[in-house]
């Protein structure tokens, strides 16, 4: 029979052998998530004679910029794409995140008939897969002229998102009613409440909202690619894509046009990491 002192070495060592797994397979899935980026950077910063005469991995030497130098100049200069991203990141984030904000308190505070029918009736639109919707929307705003513009690059998506309502609606439930009473009492309407309470204790959520839709928009590509093939409004996603079929011998320069749409997302998520991780407990669904 063994005794308390043995037990407890043997589940001390069988903790430890489970956190070594753990650890092991963390960084086994990082690996496999940083070496395509690394890969991207290191051949971005090889010449095309070193990228063919080398080891994909091997670290370029000596290391040139002249691939983002020609990235920036001649015809497909990525100036303007990347121009057009940024503007259409800003205005679809703002967007989404204020008409999100808006609708989210409306179904989690306000009483008004159809109320829940209505909210799990959009929300139920996250189960519809974005190609379905792709025909009708290109159908709409092509009659409308709004091919090759900007307004046709946001109008679709500019009003709030099924999952952004959803997951902030779920947030705004969880403020204890206690607090929201209280405010009343005090003389505080509906846009005080939101603005001076609801909005302040819900600043990790809306950070982490925040910057799922700047790395979503800024990724997007099946619309725009759709909507606006052109070079005047391209993103840097459909610019990217008409880089690599006309220059699909030299990978350099693809993969400096990769690593600059890639940049920005690395530094806002070690910017923003820890508000995504407060934000990741959100409450039950009522």
């Amino acid at each position: 029979m063994r005794s308390p002192e043995t037990a407890s070495r043997r589940a001390i060592r069988l903790r430890r052998l489970s956190l070594a797994a753990t650890y092991a397979m963390l960084l086994a899935g990082a690996a496999i998530m940083v070496v395509p980026f690394a890969y991207s950077v290191l051949t971005s910063l090889k010449s095309p004679e070193q990228f063919a005469s080398t080891d994909p991995l091997a670290f370029p030497a000596p290391v040139t910029g002249e691939n983002y130098s020609a990235l920036f100049s001649g015809d497909r200069d990525f100036t303007v794409p990347l121009a057009v991203t940024v503007q259409v990141v800003a205005v679809l984030t703002v967007g989404q995140v204020v008409c999100s904000v808006l609708a989210a308190y409306a179904f989690a505070r306000l009483r008004f008939p159809g109320r829940r029918a209505l909210f799990w009736a959009y929300v139920a639109t996250l189960m519809a897969p974005p190609i379905v919707t792709v025909i009708p929307l290109f159908s709409m705003l092509s009659q409308l002229g709004l091919r090759n513009t900007f307004a046709g690059l946001v109008a679709p998506f500019l009003l709030g998102s099924p999952y952004a309502i959803f997951l902030l609606r779920q947030n705004f439930q969880a403020i204890p009613q206690e607090v929201l009473d209280a405010a009343t009492l005090d003389g505080a309407g509906h846009w005080r409440t939101l603005r001076s309470i609801v909005l302040p204790m819900n600043r990790p959520i809306l950070a982490a909202l925040t910057l799922i839709t700047v790395v979503s928009q800024w990724n997007a590509f099946l619309w725009p690619s759709v909507i606006a093939p052109g070079r005047t409004w391209s993103v840097l996603t459909v610019a990217t894509q008409a880089l690599q079929e006309e220059r699909s011998g030299n990978w350099t320069l693809v993969m400096a046009a990769t690593t600059v749409a890639l940049a920005p997302l690395v530094v806002l998520f070690l910017a923003f990491n820890r508000q995504i991780v407060a934000a990741l407990g959100i409450g039950d669904v009522r």
